[in-house]
Order: structure tokens, then sequence, then C-alpha cells
């Protein structure tokens, strides 16, 4: 006995190599394949359309290249509506529910499809109300109506190799110093569109930031208004805030490279200050932190969202470590962000990822090329990768910003002080 089925896809299937992969992800699980009609799009922006016989020889093998071709964005022909079960418990699913990738998805119930909103991945799909939704398995409650099995279920896949404009330069590949430049030279534009009409781009960033001597070029890009939201965890804000007070960075003297006398104890210190005095906002109201990453994010009302982690040392005030509430915080200023700029951080970059949907624009830089293959390989395949060091990378970021605005170093008028920050300037307190 035999397995068959009839699907469909549709978009940009041949530049984006879906149909070779469509056709090889058959072959390679064991099934075969008749393409019963390909209609190919005349134009650069038109969609091709496939009608494709799908056979296998049992139903384990048929159900694994109908979930695989089902992440490639093919659907069934007379497509049947959706299945739900209800939640047997608060934070449980049924056995056989549907877990979302982070591509846009569409479930059709009642005559249409429909967008599942909040698009993220590993997530069940619940409907409520007439909508769909992506709910995390802790917010799940008892009865929720939790669609189960893929039928019913499709997938639009982006389709990043035919973007022509402001996201093509990028590759994987990328890791030359000229390429590099180049790279950073169109990044630069795009986050100045982005910018122009008011979207969002958010930072995650690890302690390398600090430790390749990227503060200040972080700073001008924050100051600017390039940034909207910065994530990160307990150390690059503690050595940030070291470097701002001792001008060493893990006990090294950053002007210098060379350590200083008793340097090991510096980030301890400056966690030991900072808390003392009520927390960062604090140490910046008053004086004790004149410069910085931490400082920018307080004096221009960027959010920083600080995670903690079981390593942390401290930790400061401000650093959350209720994971599940990190989670949360982590969310929310992840909301409705166009770009997100990943900048030598692997775990957070990938936490920040598993929050995003395809459609975001992501750049993951790193030293080390395995750092973007692993982001890749946890699902955030819209993730491009620039291999270099973050601090030379923000250098150059920061200059082509600064010399596409016609800026100079100084500060913007605009959002540039609170009210008590600036009372207090008059004082010399700042």
């Amino acid at each position: 006995m035999s397995y068959t089925r009839v699907m469909e896809a549709e978009g940009h299937l041949i530049d984006s190599g879906l149909m070779a992969k469509i056709m090889d992800t058959i072959i390679l699980n064991g099934g075969e394949f008749e393409i019963l009609n390909f209609d190919i799009g005349r134009t650069n922006d038109d969609f091709s359309r496939l009608r494709i016989k799908v056979t296998a020889p049992t139903k384990e093998c048929f159900e694994i290249i109908n979930n695989s071709l089902l992440l490639l964005g093919c659907f069934s022909t007379g497509m049947k509506p959706i299945t739900t079960k209800e939640a047997p418990n608060d934070g449980s699913v049924p056995p056989d529910f549907y877990s979302t990738s982070n591509h846009t998805t569409e479930v059709f119930f009642d005559g249409e499809w429909h967008t599942v909103r909040n698009q993220r991945m590993d997530a069940p799909i619940v409907i409520k109300e007439g909508q769909a939704y992506c709910t995390l398995l802790r917010n799940i409650k008892k009865g929720d109506l939790v669609v189960c099995g893929s039928e019913g279920v499709r997938i639009k896949p982006e389709f990043k190799d035919r973007d022509r404009g402001e996201f093509s330069f990028m590759s994987n590949e990328i890791s030359s110093e000229r390429k590099v430049e180049i790279a950073v030279r169109e990044l630069a534009k795009m986050m100045k569109r982005i910018k122009s009409h008011n979207g969002k781009i958010v930072i995650v960033g690890g302690p390398v930031v600090v430790h390749t001597g990227g503060v200040e070029s972080l700073s001008l890009l924050i100051r600017e208004g390039y940034v909207d939201a910065l994530l990160g965890g307990n150390a690059i804000a503690v050595h940030d805030l070291e470097n701002a007070l001792f001008g060493t960075s893990l006990g090294v003297n950053l002007a210098t490279g060379k350590p200083v006398d008793a340097g090991h104890r510096n980030h301890m210190a400056a966690i030991n200050a900072v808390n003392s005095i009520g927390g960062i906002k604090r140490a910046v109201e008053t004086g004790m932190i004149k410069s910085g990453i931490m400082y920018e994010c307080v004096i221009n009302e960027v959010p920083f969202i600080l995670a903690g982690s079981l390593r942390d040392d401290g930790p400061l005030s401000e650093t959350i470590m209720d994971l599940v509430e990190a989670q949360k915080a982590y969310a929310e200023q992840l909301k409705d962000t166009e770009l997100v700029l990943m900048l030598a951080t692997m775990l957070h970059s990938i936490a920040a990822g598993n929050m995003l949907p395809a459609s975001v624009k992501t750049v993951c830089v790193d030293i080390n090329p395995a750092v973007v293959t692993k982001l890749s390989d946890r699902g955030s395949s819209q993730a491009r990768g620039i291999v270099t060091d973050v601090g030379l990378f923000l250098h150059l970021l920061a200059r082509e910003i600064k010399e596409q605005s016609g800026l100079n170093t100084g500060r913007k008028n605009s959002k540039q002080r609170n009210p008590f920050l600036t009372h207090i300037s008059k004082t010399g307190i700042v």
C-alpha cells in the first residue's frame, strides 16, 4: 500500500532554491513525485505556482515528507480545516499539537485562511474569538482550543534570495575585511532607511563589545537614535560600567591593552559601587557614571533589558534573574522590530532569534563563524552573518553612519537629557 497526496506551492520557487529543495526532500526521504503543473512567473516580481503529486511507500515515510514539505511552503490541494482539541490542563497541550516555525503561518477554518498572530518559533497555535495566535506553552490555559496535526496549516517562507534591495548585500560567506567594509556600508544605508520612517532597531550585545573597544562607537549609535532597545546579559553592563569607572574591561586597560594592578577586582568594584548607589540610572543621575553604553541608554531613554544567568557576578540590581520574566521583557522589546543587530553573544542571540518572525532582518556579527551557523541551525534562517572583530565592525559602522549623515561627534539636542539631569549638570555633578 502506498500513500499519495497532491500538494501545491507558490512563490519565487526557482531563484529562492525552494523548487530543488522540494524535490530533494521527497527523494531523500524515500518518496516519489510527479509534477502535474508548473507555471513559471513571467517577471522577477511574479510568483511561480506548482502542483505536485507526492507518493510514499509507508505512512511513516509519508508523514516525514509531508511535514518537511509543509516547512517549505507546500500545502495540500483541497485543504481541509484545521483540527483543534482542548488543552487538558494549564501549561499543557494535546500530544499531537502543531508546533510553529518562525515563518508566516496561516490556518484554515470558517472557510478562509487566517494569518497566525504573534508569529514565533516553537509555539502551539490557539484559536480564540475567531483569530489564531502563537502562544507559549506556559501560557496555555485548560480548555484552550489548540491546533493539532498539520492539516489546514500552511507556511509562507521568506524568499530572501529574491530580495534585490537593502538586504541582498548580506551573505553568510562574508569573511574578508574588504567584504566587511562593503557590508557595513550597505548596513548603514539600511539603518538610515529604517530610521527615516521611524522603524525599530534593536541591539543584542555581549561583553565582547566592551573588551574589543566598541563602547564609543555603540554609544554614538545610541546617541544618534539608531538604537531603540538594548538586550543583553549582566556582563555587557558590568564591563561597560567597569570601563566608565576604571578604564578597564576584565582588568585590562583598554587604552594600553595591558592588565592593571589588581584589575581582576575592578568589575566587582563596579557592581558594588553601582548597586550601592541605587542602580545604573541613579549612578548616571548622580554623575558617578559619565560615559559609556549604559550612560547613553539612560540619558537617551533607550530601554535596556539585562537577562541573568547562573554565571553572573553580583549581579547588577537591574539584571532580571527570573528567567520567565527576562523572556517576557525580551519579547516585549522585540515587538514590531524591523532590524536586530546581534553583537558577539551566541546565547542571547539565539534567545532573541527564537522570538522573532522570519520577516525581521537579522544581522549576526561575531569573530567565530560557528556562531552564525548555530543561529541558523536553531531555526533563524533569516540571519545573515558578518565574520569579524565586533569592535572593528562597530568602528566601521559608526564611521559610515557619521559620514552618510554628516554628523559630528557632538550630542543631539533632542532627547538628550531629562530635566533632572539638566539641573544637576548646572551644579557640576555631571
